[in-house]
């Protein structure tokens, strides 16, 4: 058995096309959907993130400014600029590009964002609301996983899915989405007793921990998909996942690559949350 691919660049490009035909009809309507991201400090990583964010923000239409500072910036300054947009009518979604500089405490930045701007779904509100099942914002990661499982027609009710990874991030809200799908589900972290056994019983597996082929063919139930999360840098200095990409495309259904899997789908959920908040405002 050889997996097949789960493309997320093919599957990203059709949400950003969605993305497109909305923010047109916002526009018709004298709406143009606003991301303002903010970068401090030099991190290579998040860069890149930011470019692509931007990048993808002027394609499919939407007005977007990148704001990037020292690694000097103090807190203070950070939280007033975040304060200024947060009352800024032109911007519907706010990101702070995570990691921050260490002097930062980034939980205070986040709870700093306004909850109906918060497009990264952090903030204490969209977590809570989140638990119950009635989300303002879905946190893009975990969003774009769950869309990716959807194209690929993978029933999750009655499923058992293991999520390997217990970030706020990705890990527990991937846990709460897999759940409220109808799925019986396990977090696991790295230092979890026999990781191979639960992930053998598993029927979706996602993975992020940061640590590069930690999951390998043996751990995988043959047909199970699997969902790589991860992204690291190997001792060939080109990208891979968390998981062993080779063992264990010859197990699984379905498998998704790094890079070309969830990293695009991130982005485009990100627009997809950003275009949400701007439809809100016609609400009111």
């Amino acid at each position: 058995m050889t997996a097949r691919i789960i493309d997320g660049v093919a599957l990203a490009e059709k949400i950003k096309e969605e993305v497109s035909v909305r923010t047109a009809k916002l526009i018709q309507q004298g709406i143009k959907p606003g991301l303002a991201v903010i970068l401090v400090g030099a991190d290579p990583a998040s860069q890149v993130y930011v470019r692509n964010k931007a990048a993808a923000c002027q394609k499919a239409g939407l007005h977007s400014i990148v704001e990037q500072y020292g690694e000097g910036l103090s807190e203070a300054d950070l939280l007033a600029r975040i304060d200024a947009l947060n009352n800024d009518p032109a911007i519907h979604g706010i990101l702070v590009q995570m990691p921050l500089p260490k002097h930062i405490n980034a939980h205070r930045v986040i709870e700093a964002i306004a909850a109906r701007k918060d497009v990264d779904g952090f903030h204490v509100s969209n977590a809570g609301l989140l638990m119950t099942g009635a989300p303002l914002f879905i946190p893009c990661t975990p969003y774009g996983v769950m869309k990716m499982l959807e194209s690929e027609q993978v029933v999750i009710r009655g499923a058992v899915a293991v999520v390997v990874g217990a970030s706020n991030t990705v890990g527990k809200p991937m846990a709460l989405l897999l759940q409220a799908a109808g799925a019986t589900v396990t977090i696991c972290n790295s230092k979890t007793r026999d990781l191979g056994w639960h992930t053998r019983h598993a029927d979706i597996v996602v993975i992020a921990t940061g640590r590069p082929s930690m999951i390998t063919g043996d751990m995988i139930k043959s047909g199970a998909v699997v969902i790589d999360v991860g992204i690291n840098r190997g001792a060939d200095g080109k990208l891979c996942g968390d998981a062993d990409f080779q063992s264990v495309q010859q197990v699984a259904g379905a498998l998704s690559p790094v890079p070309g899997g969830v990293g695009p789908m991130t982005i485009a959920m990100l627009l997809v949350n950003t275009i949400e908040a701007a439809e809100r405002t016609l609400a009111k």
